[in-house]
């Protein structure tokens, strides 16, 4: 099937590639909770009071050959080693482990608009990161391939447009919900109450709401095939440059080049249906192998690189 299929070309290629979807998804079974109202409630509330606060380190006073900060405790551990194509193991097994141990990880809320401009979708996205900064260059990745494309795939392969927003603490329950198994068709919109805001550059709308969003234009895609089930298309990798930045007025400085933590208090992901909050931060400058070494730090520990590290 074509890349540039427009929705109702989709459907009529494949009227139940939208339900196949959603069957997949209830495979994964992220959610293990079987009552999540009853385990949600037992929770304390929200809090409110939780604001970005800065600790130290782990072991402030640490130095270059130390090693890390547990006392010795991680190698006494024993690990597992793991062949993602083991015979037997399902590629769902290999979905779960990486969502659940490469965290926190971004949350790309990724506004588009179909080519004729008759349709929009809203979605979110963890597989997002930024990858350059001269060009502003994001990577998106969508699970299936072309063939099986998910609406922002098809919506941006097509018209070469986005917006990529942040998630924040105030709309995370509103962004969640446009991941809803909704009838063919409906709007993420108006199911997540979010406002839709105009951009500059591209026509997808920004999501109003949010503290920082990026206005894209798409580079380039590469479809990825199974290794497991030769011929079958597993994902698809779209990078996209940045042509436009919008940023809350309160959340910027006066150099427009530094964004608050503490305003865009952004949400993250983990595995399954966790997120992740950012109240908690440290800090680490880099350090300067001359001052290192004027104070004696270095000492013992400047040998070349052998085998085996």
């Amino acid at each position: 099937m074509s890349a540039n299929f427009g929705d109702e070309e989709q459907r009529k290629e494949d009227p139940t590639s939208h339900e196949q979807r959603f069957d997949q998804e209830k495979a994964v079974k992220r959610n293990p909770h079987p009552d999540f109202k009853k385990v949600e409630a037992s929770r304390p509330d929200w809090s409110e009071k939780s604001e970005l606060h800065f600790t130290k380190t782990k072991k402030p006073g640490w130095k270059l050959g130390e090693g890390a900060s547990d006392g010795g405790k991680s190698l006494k551990k024993k690990q597992v080693e793991i062949d993602p194509y083991e015979e037997g193991r399902p590629a769902i097994f290999n979905y779960k482990l990486l969502i659940s141990g490469i965290i926190p990880r971004p949350i790309g809320f990724v506004s588009t608009r179909s080519e004729d401009g008759s349709s929009t979708n809203l979605a979110p996205f963890s597989y997002t990161q930024v990858i350059n900064h001269d060009p502003p260059l994001f990577i998106i990745g969508f699970a299936g391939g072309f063939a099986n494309a998910k609406d922002t795939l098809r919506n941006l392969a097509a018209s070469k447009e986005c917006t990529i927003n942040i998630i924040s603490e105030h709309y995370l329950e509103a962004a969640n919900a446009t991941a809803i198994n909704a009838p063919y068709g409906t709007s993420e919109w108006s199911l997540s109450g979010l406002t839709p805001a105009p951009s500059s550059q591209v026509k997808p709308s920004r999501v109003r709401e949010a503290v920082f969003s990026i206005e894209g234009k798409l580079m380039s895609t590469q479809e990825f095939e199974s290794k497991v089930t030769p011929g079958k298309k597993t994902g698809v990798l779209a990078i996209v440059e940045g042509v436009r930045f919008w940023v809350r007025e309160d959340a910027i400085n006066e150099e427009r080049n530094v964004i608050d933590p503490g305003i865009l208090r952004p949400m993250s992901r983990l595995g399954g249906i966790t997120y992740g909050r950012t109240v908690e931060a440290c800090e680490i400058p880099r350090l300067d192998w001359a001052e290192q070494e004027k104070e004696g730090a270095t000492e013992g520990l400047a040998k070349p690189k052998v085998e085996g590290q």
